[in-house]
């Protein structure tokens, strides 16, 4: 046998439950998948690439599961403001004026960048114009789940939910042969979507098999209007619907009691967290321990940069560890290897994809990070997982691989030209600068 590409590291944390961490270990890799993981000293086959990291921890990339990547652009527009009045009085009107080809291209351009930093190889993505996010992705080689989005109302990208719906399918059909986009469905809310294209929003999803996402119990606001409107929660009316199943991800949900969690556990849809901009938004705090002591899939995601306002997975995790442990009263709660799952194999499951990445096995592809622990802030070292969570470990994001191919290598970024990407956000910012 012989290897693309061979890696070798001090730790290898391959996100399998039978294999926590493991020591100087080597990873093979042939036309962008993972063919062998072994001991380093044991014999292997030869390799066209051998890269020797011998003080870093080499784990899957993240997978940010939910985000508005072209709303880097809109990074500080509108902060310290609540949910509604940012989206109805700052957000939607500044999306109807700037929001268009162009716009999606170079801001999902732009938060590529900063995510492959971070070492993020997989980005989900809810936004208009899906199509020129998607073709920002291949033109990067970074891993994308695109839901294209579905609302009742109109926008500048379509007019009503069966157009929003025909353009998903259209982007459907454009991608679904390519291997780094995958496509999905995303009803943006409850309180934005009605019965009759949820139902067939479900029925093209059972049919195609493509994932759904939707923001659901975000604010406490929007579970009592449905409570007043309709007499029964947004998970309840969802699972009513036959709208609830494993193909979907819930995003936000920071209010929820026990009926809906056992309404998850029922129909095993999935849970993204967004800790930091649930807590920048004040919208509420997702109870992670009790979903995940009930056995619902818990995924993870940056929300858009303009909520948040950074793409950082690391800096996701250490505060969902950490509001985890204050929200349960229990500083054992949502461990550090957890955490690490959460933005690895979960996020995989809540996506969908967690049969071709997520995890370091023989088959996947290798999308792989390598982050350097031997940094003065990093020192002394006793437990790697822990320090990829507890310290800001991804400042010494060294390599980032997408199926094989290097997009971050010695801390540069390779298929982006990172100048021409911040002149374009600069230049954006002249014209949005209110």
């Amino acid at each position: 046998m012989h290897a693309d590409l061979r890696i070798d590291t001090r730790w290898l944390l391959p996100m399998t439950d039978d294999a926590p961490v493991l020591e100087n270990h080597s990873v093979f890799v042939t036309d962008g998948r993972i063919v062998l993981v072994q001991p380093t000293e044991a014999a292997g086959p030869e390799a066209a690439e051998r890269i020797v990291l011998d003080q870093h921890a080499l784990l899957p990339g993240y997978i940010n599961a939910h985000g508005h990547a072209a709303m880097s652009l809109f990074r500080g527009l509108a902060d310290d403001l609540p949910l509604m009045t940012w989206l109805q009085d700052h957000i939607w009107p500044s999306e109807a004026k700037w929001v268009d080809s162009a716009f999606v291209y170079q801001g999902t351009q732009l938060a590529i960048a900063e995510m492959l930093r971070c070492g993020t190889t997989t980005f989900a993505d809810m936004y208009f114009y899906s199509s020129d996010s998607i073709d920002a992705a291949l033109d990067a080689g970074i891993r994308t789940v695109s839901f294209t989005p579905v609302l009742d109302f109109p926008t500048n990208f379509a007019q009503n939910a069966d157009e929003y719906i025909r353009k998903t399918m259209d982007v459907h059909n454009k991608y679904r042969h390519q291997p780094l986009a995958h496509i999905g469905i995303g009803p943006h809310a409850p309180y934005t979507v009605s019965d009759g294209p949820l139902k067939e929003i479900a029925a093209l999803a059972d049919q195609t098999g493509m994932p759904v996402q939707i923001h659901l119990h975000e604010t406490a606001f929007e579970v009592q209007q449905s409570i007043e409107e309709r007499g029964i929660r947004p998970t309840q009316r969802l699972a009513e619907l036959g709208f609830l199943n494993e193909s979907v991800s819930c995003v936000h949900m920071t209010q929820i009691d026990e009926t809906d969690i056992k309404l998850l556990q029922q129909t095993g849809a999935s849970v993204v967290h967004c800790p930091e901009s649930n807590l920048k938004l004040a919208s509420g705090f997702c109870p992670i321990e009790n979903l995940i002591q009930a056995g619902v899939n818990v995924g993870i995601g940056t929300d858009g940069a303009a909520s948040n306002n950074d793409l950082n997975i690391q800096g996701e995790m250490k505060t969902a560890a950490m509001l985890a442990k204050a929200v349960a009263n229990d500083a054992a709660a949502l461990n550090a290897m957890s955490a690490l799952k959460m933005a690895t194999i979960n996020s995989a499951r809540a996506l969908r994809i967690d049969d071709v990445t997520g995890s370091i096995e023989v088959g996947k592809f290798a999308d792989l990070q390598a982050v350097r622990l031997d940094a003065l802030t990093q020192t002394p070292l006793y437990d790697p997982a822990s320090q990829l969570v507890y310290t800001d470990s991804s400042r010494y994001t060294e390599y980032t691989w997408v199926a094989g191919k290097a997009l971050l290598r010695s801390g540069r970024l390779t298929s982006i030209d990172e100048k021409a990407v911040t002149e374009n956000a600069r230049l954006w910012q002249n014209k949005i600068q209110p």
